[in-house]
């Protein structure tokens, strides 16, 4: 049975979502502030301090908008997005 809802599927599930308009698929149902970082910009901008600011839509707990922080995690499912930016910290 293939489990297309979203729900947590234990080891081999994947699951489908957007970050800065493109498709990617992972395969943790919990996503971490610098995990989402790393999928926005695997190779990091190399211009000094950086800080980088995280939206999401529709995710598992809050199907709203939310934000995400440093130190904090999100549970995802299928079609979470992320808008990830990043600024030179002045």
């Amino acid at each position: 049975m293939s489990d297309t809802s979203g729900e947590k599927s234990g080891h081999g599930g994947e699951f489908n979502i957007v970050v800065n308009g493109k498709a990617k698929k992972v395969e943790e149902q919990v996503l971490t502030f610098l995990e989402v970082v790393k999928l926005a910009f695997p190779t990091p901008p190399a211009e000094g301090d950086i800080i980088y600011t995280i939206v999401f839509r529709n995710a598992e707990q809050d199907p709203r908008d939310g934000t995400l922080v440093a130190g904090q995690s999100v549970t995802i499912r299928n079609g979470t997005r992320f808008d990830v930016k990043h600024a030179v910290r002045s």
